[in-house]
């Protein structure tokens, strides 16, 4: 890094600023490549998970999605990739961390990240060749199946649309919330981009045609417009000599015009109307959603991009948010929700409440106004915005985000500033801003913002998203009557010609690519990759002669800390009140604290208290699952005595009698359980299919599935009838399960927090016990086949089918997770996806010896679950040479080797305890990966066609499409009442 001199050329890249950033332990470097006028940041640190990222800005200028198309497109073959997906290549074959795309409302970012040095530098040039030579040019097929396209293959068929963002963007049109979504954003900014849809409004994407689709990738997707990032421990000088000979020195710099214009303020309180279809026997009482939207400053003043972060909390999202419990106290909705979107260059805020009237619009508004007049007017509670601000300061800090490559949100976080023509390292540096809004705790800070933004704003809409029986009907009578007329205005040779297209669309993702294209993708060998699996540090251990297992590892001086009750005494029927009760804790009264006192103190003293049920399925038998109620704790060590307090007066002295409270947190979970359903259907089959042949996924099925959804919905209707026993229920499992003597304790730490967590130990005050109870599980009724057909107004379906293998005799290997990869990326991508439409497919597969097929947005019914019966005959025939299997090889590792964080490393070795997954197990798993042929993968056909032909089938979607083909179920039934 010597020769790098600002204002100096290297590599044709000119540094033109460098900065400390402590706040991410990274030093930061600004670059601009003086030839193409690319722009390119780095931030140099020590992870070895490293991140790449090119970034183009894309604002839209009509609904039909072509950047979103687009960024699905490039990824389909290019100059120097001419095979169809090289992004499923990687997918099979790399040892990536991170590997997608995404179209924002103002960008799209192609980023991936990998900890092997040689992978990541394939990554990139995969990447990089992909926006800027893509095969679009060449091959029109691409954006018929990533777009859409007319199919038609009989002259006396109608025609249809199909393409794979059509059938993305018609799901995400079938959830309320999406609909809600987006009109906030559209109707704050009707004369921007921001006005229309960049993910494509299934309306309009079939206006998009190939010229204009061409057009848009020649004038966005130029060096001149892109944003170039680069994160971790490499040697930036060889990645700029990279980029400079193998990509930018072909350009030259030209100007590019895609600034973001501003929206002038629209005044107050424009209204729009849209609606949302429901089921033509639905009630429509209850089912509106309305919104209140205001226009805040901009995304470059990093001070309100982060206040307004806080505010929504302060004001909605936290169990105590004063404005929440106004609109609720008000009996307006039974869910209210905060957003607040800062990634675009106007950031706005929303006050969303769910299952609503149209005709409590008034009453929203005069509440939501004279309560902000009241909070400005009597000040906001300290302890409150304390608290607030402490989460946010806790997040930023821990820098734990998942499965997300912390790198990647930061390169997320630089986008906010750079986009828009700023300094991309402002929101990176949050300690000072922290400190101003800090201010806050002796000052009238948020209440001036709220004066300011909201009360005084001139930027405001209001949306009304409301439901109708006739909706669904009507669009789609009107895109038939669209897709007739297109049929009778053609001529006979049109008509052919569409015919002749579908025809070699099929033909194409038909056909298998050139083995010598294949070799084209960079690979690594297997003497790349570790044999070795990871050994996640556990230790079992006795505190205060309580079972215990520590997680020595390095975890910037917070404890975690894990307490597993064992709930196997929990009978039958409580099964759905355990999922109540984690909802519960926390937010309601306790002997000491009011709720609203008690959620300031969890967050003024801890990263959060957290309470879950899970359901750890043995290893070896499905029926020997041990379910466990966790109550699971972040904290600085210091803070250990008040957050082990907090954890006991919680469980021990929990008020369960406030049945006015308690109702409104039922009201919440059903209304998130629904909007769940309604984005995650896939969730929902693979549980509800596993629930019919799996004693665990029945357990788990009665804890977070169409089972619990009943009961919440049952426990609502018949409230005055259902809560006098609830709250005995809810006393009753707290008093059973909160014992010393079912307890099996987790810390993940160095051994100073170690010895600190051993040292206050004692401050749980954990009881034990009033009479000894003897373990004994009520088994649960045997499962059994239902094969149900899930209704909802949803114009997609999520299309499930699958078995236990191991009751059929098979066992399981490691080998299988090759078979996994091969079906899923192979198979299923080919026949599911890309002929079929959907967006999305997969395999789901335990140890335990559950497998289950599934489908994510599909126009498909009976023909997706006919592609997962032929899975055998695939791999019958399946044929692939030793590159070919290394490639799946090395994928499958990459699977097994996603990075962990130390907070998620001590949950998973605390998961793979419970489950009595041995680290000999592990490496057994690993060696049979390793050690998997062709010849294996022809052996499973045997499993796979004993999977398929037990006939177990779960469907959830579209009303219409189901009764269709309601042969192939037992039962239809209607999710949502």
């Amino acid at each position: 890094m010597e020769t790098l001199i600002q204002n100096k050329l290297c590599h044709g890249f000119r540094l033109l600023h460098t900065d400390t950033i402590q706040d991410i332990h990274s030093e930061a470097y600004v670059f601009e490549h003086e030839k193409s006028g690319a722009r390119l940041l780095f931030l140099k640190n020590d992870d070895d998970n490293k991140v790449f990222s090119i970034s183009f800005r894309t604002p839209p200028e009509n609904n039909t999605g072509v950047f979103h198309i687009l960024e699905h497109s490039v990824l389909c073959g290019s100059d120097k990739y001419p095979v169809k997906e090289p992004f499923v290549e990687l997918l099979k074959g790399s040892l990536n961390t991170f590997l997608n795309a995404f179209t924002f409302s103002d960008k799209t970012m192609y980023p991936v990240a990998s900890k092997n040095d040689k992978d990541f530098k394939n990554l990139m040039d995969v990447y990089l060749d992909a926006v800027f030579h893509p095969n679009i040019y060449k091959y029109k097929e691409i954006l018929q199946q990533e777009g859409w396209h007319y199919e038609l293959e009989n002259a006396e068929d109608p025609i249809n649309y199909k393409g794979v963002v059509y059938n993305e963007m018609k799901g995400a049109f079938s959830s309320p919330e999406g609909l809600l979504m987006r009109a906030n954003q559209n109707s704050l900014f009707p004369d921007t981009s921001y006005g229309y849809e960049s993910g494509g409004d299934p309306l309009y994407i079939p206006d998009l045609t190939q010229d204009y689709f061409e057009q848009c990738h020649k004038k966005y997707y130029s060096p001149a417009n892109s944003y170039i990032y680069l994160y971790g421990n490499m040697d930036i000088e060889e990645k700029l000599a990279y980029l400079d000979q193998a990509y930018l020195s072909g350009y030259d710099r030209i100007d590019v015009d895609s600034a973001i214009a501003v929206q002038k303020p629209i005044g107050k309180i424009n209204e729009v109307i849209k609606e949302y279809p429901v089921l033509p026997d639905s009630d429509l009482n209850d089912k509106t959603y309305l919104s209140m939207n205001f226009a805040v400053s901009t995304s470059t003043d990093p001070e309100t991009y982060l206040a307004f972060d806080i505010l929504d909390y302060l004001l909605l999202d936290s169990p105590a948010a004063p404005l929440k419990k106004a609109i609720l106290d008000a009996g307006i909705g039974q869910d209210v929700f905060g957003a607040y979107d800062n990634s675009i260059l106007q950031p706005f805020f929303s006050v969303n409440v769910k299952n609503a009237n149209e005709n409590q619009k008034e009453d929203f508004k005069k509440v939501v106004i004279d309560t902000l007049k009241k909070l400005v007017k009597d000040g906001l509670d300290k302890k409150q915005i304390e608290a607030a601000i402490t989460v946010k300061e806790f997040q930023l800090r821990e820098a734990d985000y998942g499965s997300m490559p912390k790198g990647l949100i930061y390169s997320i976080m630089a986008m906010d500033s750079w986009l828009y023509d700023e300094d991309p390292t402002i929101h990176l540096k949050f300690e000072g801003t922290l400190a101003k809004i800090k201010q806050a705790l002796t000052s009238n800070y948020f209440e001036a913002l709220i004066e300011k933004y909201l009360l005084n704003s001139n930027h405001q809409t209001f949306v009304t998203i409301a439901p109708s029986k006739t909706i669904a009907d009507k669009e789609a009578k009107q895109v038939e009557a669209k897709l007739a007329d297109v049929k009778k205005n053609l001529s006979a040779d049109g008509l052919q010609q569409i015919i002749e297209e579908t025809k070699q669309l099929k033909e194409r993702q038909s056909s298998a690519d050139k083995p010598e294209d294949l070799r084209k993708i960079p690979m690594l060998s297997l003497d790349d990759v570790e044999k070795k699996a990871e050994e996640l540090p556990l230790k079992e251990v006795s505190i205060e002669g309580i079972k215990t297992l520590q997680h020595d590892l390095e975890t910037n001086k917070i404890a975690y800390v894990s307490l597993y009750f064992d709930a196997s005494n929990v009978t039958a029927d409580q099964i759905s009140c355990l999922s109540l009760l984690q909802e519960i804790l926390g937010k309601v009264d306790t002997e000491k604290y009011p709720y609203s006192d008690l959620v300031s103190e969890i967050n003024i003293q801890t990263g959060g208290i957290d309470f879950d049920n899970q359901t750890y399925g043995d290893k070896s038998d499905d029926d020997a699952y041990a379910p466990k109620f966790s109550v699971k704790t972040k904290v600085l060590t210091e803070k250990l005595p008040q957050a082990f307090a907090l954890i006991h007066e919680i469980l021990y002295h929990s008020k369960f009698d406030d049945a006015s409270r308690i109702r409104e947190i039922v009201k919440e979970i059903k209304s998130r359980v629904e909007m769940a359903f309604n984005q995650n259907g896939q969730s929902v089959v693979v549980r509800r299919l596993g629930s019919y042949f799996s004693q665990a996924a029945a357990y788990s099925e009665k804890l977070r599935g169409l089972d619990f959804y009943q009961f919440i919905s049952d426990l609502d209707k018949n409230w005055d009838d259902r809560f006098d026993q609830l709250t005995g229920t809810l006393s009753d499992l707290a008093k059973q399960l909160f014992s010393k003597d079912q307890l099996v304790a987790s810390i993940t730490g160095d051994t100073s927090i170690f010895s600190a967590v051993q040292d206050q130990f004692n401050q749980l005050d954990l009881q034990a016990q009033a009479a000894s109870q003897e373990s004994s599980r009520e088994k649960l009724p045997e499962p059994t086949s239902k094969n149900e057909g899930l209704m909802t107004s949803s114009k997609v379906q999520y299309a499930a089918k699958g078995a236990n293998f191991k009751s059929l005799g098979f066992s399981y290997s490691g080998k299988l997770q090759v078979l996994k990869k091969i079906l899923s990326l192979d198979y299923l991508w080919n026949q599911v996806r890309v002929m079929g439409g959907a967006y999305g497919c997969g395999i789901a597969l335990e140890s335990a010896g559950n497998i289950i097929f599934w489908s994510y947005r599909d126009p498909n019914l009976k023909e997706t679950l006919t592609i997962y019966d032929e899975s055998a005959k695939f791999a019958e025939s399946f044929d692939a040479d030793d590159f070919e299997m290394t490639k799946y090889i090395i994928g499958t590792l990459s699977d097994l080797d996603t990075p962990l964080t130390p907070r998620s490393k001590g949950s998973m070795a605390d998961a793979q305890y419970f489950k009595k997954i041995t680290q000999a197990d592990i490496q057994e798993t690993r060696d049979n990966v390793l050690a998997t042929t062709l010849a294996d993968i022809h052996e499973f056909a045997k499993l796979l066609k004993a999977v398929t032909d037990q006939g177990l089938v779960c469907v959830l979607g579209n009303e219409s499409k189901i009764q269709q083909n309601k042969d192939l179920f037992k039962s239809v039934i209607n999710v949502f009442e």
